[in-house]
This record gives structure tokens, C-alpha cells and sequence, in this order.
């Protein structure tokens, strides 16, 4: 008798389903095939799923393969991120392949042990805010960063993890365009991203003020400002949070009501060029005394030629620039934003380091490179092309639980990194998140300082383009100078800076691993070949 009752039930609950299936207009497929279409819509579901676990190769995913993302989990947990038996990549056939290459003799070499450098410090080879005299010019401690994301678009807990984690390892972290929130006061040092909407710094009307800029910095430990132009995920556009997503708290932060959707403009109000922009970063920079830079993704190049002209023909000027690629993507964006719009990190960075070069005011500005260079041979070839600093973003979620779900833009992260939702987000522990985090970066800094030292070099600021060559195919490899048209001697510090950059490094030897006795001068140690 149950049985009959639960056939009967069943029955008519596939029965209502195929009768809905069959009066229903939005679907195709389920008016021409009631109930069974379903399966349809149940596998393009959990399609990502089965690609991403079942299906795909190891180095097959994007943004990260399963390889990239293994070595992030592993070097988070301080487990073994060694890989077996060779590489799996097919080297001869992918276009774009980096080879670093190593020197048989040098004044650096690397220690074999395991875990030898994660402790090293190993700071920026110049000081930011310097030349122009700022009265906060430092220098940044960590040549590896945590790149701007901001509290929500990522959950409370995951901001947390990121702001202790960067305390724990010694680095920045970029607060994003959403502000100072409560989650970025838990001991990381910041820079103070400003935005087209102007969170944490805007009157009633939206508008930029400078007192309430004063009031946020004098509230947290901001050792620089960076004036947003445009992000690699999106850019030319702005932005907007859903009022749904704007919580009590992120209005606070922000600055803005309560329900209401949350808007930044895909140009600036305070300036409206080049000349309007530099007086900008120069007012910031009187009033708070902080090195002031941009961040900007690359499209055109007229306005990086009308920079550096201005730079050098009135004084003013910025002192870091962030290069952002178009590979780069924390924000969610439109397909074709993401896909299409603005130039990939190398190509982009190559250009624009080339108009300061030619100006001669590169050794007066920080080059910071984002855009998946939180892999050890992407920011080598960063630093080559003259990178001073390296930012993380996506690999530093990894580090704290993220599975490339990409679920980012739907508020249903299952790891609760970026989601607003309670439920998902009291998942992620912050404490163990940010030990994981720290962890991650302190492994990246070993490598880059053994891959440093393994092309003779005691830093990954004095890599040379002569260290790394580009795969072309079976048969041919490129210089990376020949590749971007540098001229070989691009891409380094200046004498000065190298020199102190040798001199500070040599006093972290033997942790960083450089020989004993062995020639140290600037002029060996800051080419990348003899």
C-alpha cells in the first residue's frame, strides 16, 4: 500500500511537471521534450564542475590551471609544491613560452633546501615617493603585494584574512576602490586606492573631499594613494554594486545610503586631463605628505606620451604607476570587456615603460605589474621588463579558498570570498585564511629570489630581458628585449639604486643564499649577463 501511494505521488508529480513543461513559452527544449530536457539544463549547469574536475587537463583551465592552482594551494599550506617526473607542459609547441635562464657562475646562488628564503626580506629596489621629495617616501618591504579588491566585492571575512595575512608576510595591501572598511584595520599596512566614486572621500553629492580624505588616512596605517583610472577586468567602464549588496556597513565604509545601488563613473569628476590629473596627485600628495600614483590598464597610448610630456616639461608628476593587464580580473565585467578590451600585462607594460625610458624619468617612478604575475615566472618577466613591484590578486584569493568556481559576479561564491552572503561567507575562517595567505606569499618571494640568484643576480629587480628568452616554436627563441624592442640595458634601477639594493640584500645572505666571497659588485649583480 505505501508503495502504491509513493508510485502514485511520483507519477503525479512527473505528470505536473511535463504538463507545466508543455504549456510553458520559455523554453524550446522543454515544450519538445517534457522532463527529460531537464537533464539539458542540469548538465550545462554543473558543466564547469565536470570540466574543471573530471574533464580538463592539468595545464588546460583559465584563467589558472589545475597545475598553477595546485602550486598556490600548496605553497598556502606550506605542503609539498614540488611536481614529479618532468614537465607535463608541451614546451616546443606553445607559443609564448618563457625559459629564465640560469648562469653556470655568478655572485648569487641559490640553497637547495626547501624552505630556505621564505623568511628573507626582500624589499622594493627603490624608494617610493623619493625623488619627488614626499614626506612619507618608504620603501615597501615586500616586492610582492596584495592588489586592490575591495570590501564588497569580497566578503568581510575574506578582506580580513588578506589585511592579517599581509601583516603576517610584510606587505601591502590595496584597499580597492571601496574604501577603508573595518576588515582592512586588522594590522596590514595599505595604500588607499581612490576611485571615480570617491568612497571613503566624497561629499553628499558624490563629489571628492579632501577633508574626509585627510579623516580616512589619519584613521588607518596608509603608506601611499593610488588614483584609479581603469582596472584590467573592466576597463573604460565603471561600476556598479546592486542596492541589495549595500549593507549597512558597506555604506558606511563607503559613504553612501543604505539599499541604494552603489555607482562609480567610468571617468573621474575631480579632472578632466592630464593637467588636471597631475594637479590632483600633486594636491594629494601636500596635503597628506603620502606617495601618490595611478593605476591604469593600457589602451591608447596618447595619454601615457601627454604624461610624460607634462611630467618632464612642469615637475609635477606620479610616483608609481600600476600597470594593469587586460588578463587581470577581479572585477566582474561585460564578456567582451574581459576579453577584448585593453592590452595583455606585457604588451601594455612594455609600451608605457618605453615612453618613461625614452623621457628619462623611469628611475624616478615605482612600476608596479599586475595581471596573473602571482606565479613566480610571470613576475620574473615583469621584473625583466622593469617592474619594481608585483601585485596579487587572484592568486591571493586562491591562497584563501578559492576553487576558480567564477562565480564572483552571482554573490554565491561557495568559498565565501567573494560574496556578501552571511551563510557562505561564515565558511571562511579569517585566522587560518590568513596564515595561508601569508604562506603564499612568502613562498613567492622564495622563488622569485631563487630564480634571482640562479640567473646571478641577488634580487628579481636586477633580472635583465638577457635572462629570459620567449618560445617562438620548435626551433626558434627570442630574447625578451628583442621581443618588446627594448634596448638591453632597459629595465634596471638606477646605478644608486642598484648599488643600496645589492648592499641591503647581501646583509639577508646566507638565508638568501649568495656565495661567500664571490664578486658582489652593482655592475655584475644588476646586469643579468656578463
Amino acid at each position: 500500500m505505501k508503495w502504491t501511494r509513493a508510485s502514485l505521488g511520483a507519477a503525479a508529480a512527473v505528470a505536473s511537471v511535463a504538463a507545466h513543461d508543455l504549456l510553458q513559452r520559455r523554453h524550446a527544449i522543454l515544450r519538445n521534450f517534457p522532463v527529460i530536457g531537464h537533464g539539458r539544463y542540469l548538465i550545462e549547469r554543473i558543466g564547469p564542475e565536470l570540466r574543471q574536475y573530471v574533464v580538463a587537463g592539468n595545464d588546460e583551465e583559465r584563467p589558472f590551471t589545475r597545475d598553477q592552482r595546485r602550486w598556490v594551494y600548496a605553497s598556502a599550506k606550506l605542503e609539498n609544491n614540488n611536481f614529479g617526473f618532468g614537465t607535463d607542459n608541451d614546451i616546443e609547441r606553445t607559443p609564448g613560452y618563457v625559459i629564465i635562464k640560469h648562469r653556470t657562475f655568478g655572485p648569487a646562488a641559490p640553497r637547495t633546501a626547501s624552505h630556505t628564503g621564505e623568511q628573507a626580506w626582500m624589499p622594493c629596489a627603490k624608494v617610493l615617493g623619493a625623488p619627488r621629495g614626499r614626506r612619507h617616501a618608504f620603501r615597501p618591504d615586500s616586492v610582492v603585494n596584495i592588489s586592490g579588491m575591495s570590501f564588497g566585492a569580497l566578503s568581510a571575512n575574506a578582506i580580513t584574512a588578506l589585511n592579517r595575512g599581509a601583516a603576517l608576510a610584510g606587505c601591502l595591501q590595496n584597499t580597492g576602490e571601496g574604501s577603508i572598511s573595518p576588515y582592512h584595520r586588522s594590522g596590514g599596512d595599505l595604500v588607499y586606492q581612490i576611485g571615480s566614486g570617491y568612497f571613503g572621500c566624497r561629499d553628499e553629492r558624490g563629489r571628492f573631499d579632501l577633508a574626509r580624505l585627510k579623516d580616512t588616512v589619519a584613521s588607518a596605517p596608509v603608506r601611499a594613494l593610488e588614483v584609479k583610472l581603469s582596472q584590467g577586468a573592466k576597463p573604460g567602464l565603471g561600476g556598479v554594486l546592486p542596492g541589495a549588496k549595500v549593507s549597512a556597513e558597506i555604506a558606511a565604509t563607503r559613504g553612501v545610503p543604505r539599499g541604494v545601488d552603489c555607482v562609480s563613473p567610468s571617468r573621474h569628476a575631480a579632472f578632466a586631463d592630464v593637467d588636471g590629473m597631475l594637479d590632483f596627485v600633486e594636491m594629494l600628495a601636500d596635503e597628506t605628505g603620502l606617495p601618490v600614483g595611478i593605476k591604469a590598464a593600457v589602451g591608447e597610448l596618447g595619454f601615457w606620451h601627454e604624461l610624460v610630456s607634462r611630467m618632464a616639461s612642469t615637475g609635477r608628476g606620479v610616483d608609481h604607476v600600476t600597470i594593469d593587464g587586460g588578463e587581470g580580473g577581479t572585477g566582474a565585467a561585460p564578456l567582451v570587456f574581459a576579453d577584448s578590451v585593453s592590452l595583455p600585462f606585457r604588451l601594455g607594460f612594455g609600451r608605457v615603460y618605453k615612453i618613461f625610458v625614452e623621457a628619462g624619468l623611469h628611475e624616478r617612478v615605482v612600476f608596479v605589474g599586475s595581471g596573473k604575475l602571482g606565479l613566480p615566472e610571470n613576475a620574473v618577466v615583469a621584473f625583466a621588463l622593469g617592474a619594481d613591484l608585483v601585485n596579487v590578486g587572484r592568486e591571493a584569493m586562491l591562497s584563501v579558498g578559492c576553487v576558480q568556481a567564477q562565480k564572483c559576479h552571482t554573490d554565491h561564491c561557495p568559498t565565501g570570498v567573494a560574496t556578501q552572503n552571511p551563510w557562505l561567507a561564515r565558511g571562511l575562517d579569517p585566522t587560518s585564511k590568513a596564515v595561508r595567505c601569508a604562506n603564499y606569499i612568502r613562498t613567492l618571494r622564495r622563488d622569485l629570489l631563487k630564480l634571482a640568484e640562479a640567473t646571478g643576480v641577488p634580487h628579481p629587480g636586477l633580472i635583465g630581458t638577457g635572462s629570459v628568452e620567449i618560445l617562438t616554436g620548435q626551433s626558434e627563441a627570442t630574447p625578451l628585449h628583442e621581443v618588446y624592442g627594448y634596448d638591453p640595458a632597459w629595465g634596471f634601477p638606477s646605478a644608486a639604486d642598484r648599488a643600496e639594493i645589492v648592499r641591503l640584500m647581501l646583509q639577508t645572505a646566507p638565508e638568501g643564499g649568495s656565495t661567500p666571497g664571490a664578486d658582489t659588485s652593482p655592475a655584475v649583480s644588476a646586469s643579468g649577463a656578463r
